[in-house]
């Protein structure tokens, strides 16, 4: 039989740019620490591989610390044996990482830049498929089905790229033939880059990034176990947990009539896990001028808790009275600040993006009259 664990997609030393303050050091930090939580997985379920099936690091010229220590943190964990290969962001051009991994790995570390067999334990052989280039433009999996292996072998394929619509940098192109591992012969077709964890079909499957790093997938990071127990027999594919991180997608429809603070107290996740959360709330409805007020104090109040908190108001629509103008200013700029914002809210002639935005900007001038005048 053959037992390992199946994992993509680390893209160590991301730098996270799009968020500020700790919170991008904390996330880098959190991707290297998922080599010890795969390790920790292969501990606990008697396995002695782990394949990564690309994507290991972010860029091809990674850090000098990134790299060594990602090695470091490996040899630390043998004799579990690591397999690595080139994926599309850490393809094989970039010679120059190679050649400093080929010279830096320890023992337990294998790269898989070569497409030819390489022997696991026990009778299982595994077919690599590196990537050459970002983006190769054929299918690097196809000389898999010629691959000559001893009678009784079980037949496993690591490869990286789009199948069907399964692509993270959104090619449409069918890069890897959907039937490969049958066309293969393959007992497992072991699959990276799309960062959620996806059944192609019984043997074919994308493990999904261990330690998220988007809001498209709503997960937390999972790697995947995978028994198979002899030739032929259709793998057992297990989730197991590695990720330290949950980002969320948070739909929040509101209705003219809601509390908005006891629907965001109702939806938000317990405080226990707000640390580690990075959550977006997407509003839609329909609700008004101080009710939005409301929902925006709301989100300012509580992201303090969180990891990253952020509320998305593009889809809420907003009525709005002369009453609520009133509260704003009878007269003078502020008040013809407001008539503006609200004709430029409710004229059809602007794009919705716009239109969006002059809501959002009138809700921010109620709510900052309402604060000055407590």
């Amino acid at each position: 039989m053959a037992r390992f664990i199946h994992s993509s997609d680390l893209h160590l030393g991301k730098r996270f740019g799009n968020f500020s303050g700790d919170l991008p050091g904390r996330l880098r930090e959190a991707r290297h620490a998922v080599l010890g939580k795969l390790a920790e997985q292969a501990r606990l379920n008697g396995v002695d591989t782990i394949l990564l099936a690309g994507d290991t690091f972010d860029t091809e010229t990674p850090a000098a610390d990134v790299r060594r220590q990602a090695l470091t943190e490996m040899a630390h964990h043998a004799p579990i044996r690591w397999v690595i290969l080139p994926g599309n962001h850490d393809s094989l051009q970039a010679t120059e990482l190679w050649t400093l991994l080929a010279r830096e790995a320890p023992d337990n570390v294998v790269l898989a830049t070569r497409a030819e067999p390489i022997d696991l334990a026990g009778d299982a052989v595994l077919l690599p498929a590196p990537c050459t280039t970002r983006r190769p433009g054929r299918d690097l999996s196809e000389w898999m089905d010629g691959a000559a292996t001893a009678d009784g072998a079980i037949r496993i394929g690591l490869a990286h790229g789009a199948i069907q619509s399964f692509s993270e940098d959104a090619i449409s192109a069918e890069v890897i033939a959907p039937d490969r591992a049958r066309r293969a012969g393959l007992d497992y077709l072991a699959l990276g880059d799309w960062h959620g964890a996806i059944e192609v079909d019984p043997r074919t499957h994308y493990s999904g990034s261990p330690e998220q790093d988007r809001f498209k997938h709503d997960r937390s990071g999972t790697a995947l176990l995978v028994d198979i127990a002899g030739v032929g027999a259709i793998p057992a594919v297990t989730s197991v947990p590695t990720g330290s991180f949950a980002w969320r997608t948070l739909d929040l429809h509101m209705l003219a009539e809601d509390d908005p603070d006891a629907a965001l107290d109702a939806l938000l996740p317990d405080l226990r896990d707000r640390r580690q959360t990075l959550a977006r709330v997407v509003a839609s409805g329909r609700t008004g001028l101080a009710a939005r007020t409301v929902l925006t104090a709301g989100i300012e109040r509580v992201s303090p808790d969180f990891a990253w908190l952020d509320l998305d108001e593009t889809g809420l629509a907003t009525e709005c009275d002369v009453g609520d103008l009133d509260r704003i200013d009878r007269a003078g700029a502020l008040r013809d600040a407001a008539d503006a914002l609200l004709a430029e809210s409710e004229d059809a002639g602007r794009s919705s993006a716009d239109r969006a935005i002059a809501v959002a900007a009138l809700a921010r001038l109620y709510g900052y009259v309402e604060q000055v005048s407590q």
